[in-house]
């Protein structure tokens, strides 16, 4: 099966909004995916679709583009591309709507869902028991957490219990600060000093510059960091081994249960069909693919 680029109003709208503005206007529409030959728009999933995203023609997914290859802006710093705005153009496809990502921040995103500023997220969010608390979360990626270090590995960090002690970067909000977080009690007089940063980007910056000795990343982009040519000059991976391995998901209102059943049912038609496959080959994330389309982790058609 072959998928060809193109540029059409059936692509991901891209939105740039600071702190996740509902009121954003388009700022870019990327290059979306002709995927006709493969997926067909499945007119029963469209017609279950909340009227709300049905009036509107697309589904707003709030996403941080800090994290290549996942979601990450383009050099017009403004469009934003990778592996999940082309998954959302996919799925849109599925359900005969545009799909609509939109930069914010990643640590208010689901409280943005919950308020109903956007439809979800989609944005390299772990699912986790305390984010389903929040969120139902409908499964498409699977990867652990790698420590990215500086090229040459001056501090000689090999494990995840050998950064304490030292000055480690991370997100905030996400897992791996949590993991950070965890670790510490367990450092005893060793402590860490955890520096978090709005952006996975700028949690790098610190390590490029030597200010932080390491920055947990999810593997997905801390594989993508240290081989292209770019970045792979300035950082190298502490190890091979991935940590607390997880699925992603695209986090959805809980109440929302009937967009929760159409992106599970549309992500298992791309499954199916290979279009799927062929994205993930596509961004080098062939060795994360899930097998089937579940919902926090379970396999549920409901």
């Amino acid at each position: 099966m072959r998928i060809r680029r193109f540029i059409a109003a059936t692509s991901s709208a891209l939105l740039l909004a600071a702190g996740g503005c509902a009121k954003s206007e388009p700022a870019a529409v990327a290059e979306g995916l002709d995927i006709t030959g493969g997926v067909t728009v499945d007119q029963t999933l469209h017609d279950r679709l909340p009227q709300a995203i049905q009036a509107r023609g697309s589904i707003r997914l709030v996403t941080d583009p800090s994290y290549a290859p996942m979601e990450y802006f383009a050099a017009d710093g403004r469009t934003i591309i990778g592996f999940s705005p082309d998954l959302a153009t996919a799925l849109g496809e599925v359900l005969g709507i545009r799909a609509e990502m939109v930069a914010g921040s990643f640590g208010s995103a689901l409280d943005e869902v919950n308020a109903g500023e956007f439809d979800g997220v989609l944005s390299s969010m772990t699912d986790t028991p305390d984010r389903q608390a929040e969120a139902d979360f409908v499964n498409y990626l699977n990867a652990g957490t790698s420590i990215v270090v500086q090229r040459g590995n001056p501090q000689r960090i090999t494990t995840f219990e050998t950064l304490c002690g030292r000055t480690v970067g991370t997100e905030k909000g996400t897992l791996q600060e949590e993991m950070l977080q965890r670790l510490q009690t367990r450092c005893g007089d060793r402590r860490m000093v955890i520096d978090s940063e709005p952006t996975n980007a700028d949690a790098l910056v610190l390590l490029r510059t030597g200010r932080v000795d390491a920055v947990p990343v999810d593997h997905p982009p801390a594989a993508y960091l240290v081989s292209e040519p770019r970045t792979s000059a300035f950082y190298e991976l502490a190890s091979e081994v991935q940590y607390e391995p997880g699925l992603f998901g695209i986090a959805v209102a809980k109440h929302d249960t009937e967009l929760r059943y159409c992106l599970r049912e549309a992500l298992q038609r791309l499954i199916d069909s290979g279009i799927y496959g062929e994205l993930l080959a596509r961004w080098g994330l062939t060795s994360s693919a899930v097998l089937t389309a579940t919902v926090n982790g379970k396999s549920t058609t409901v």
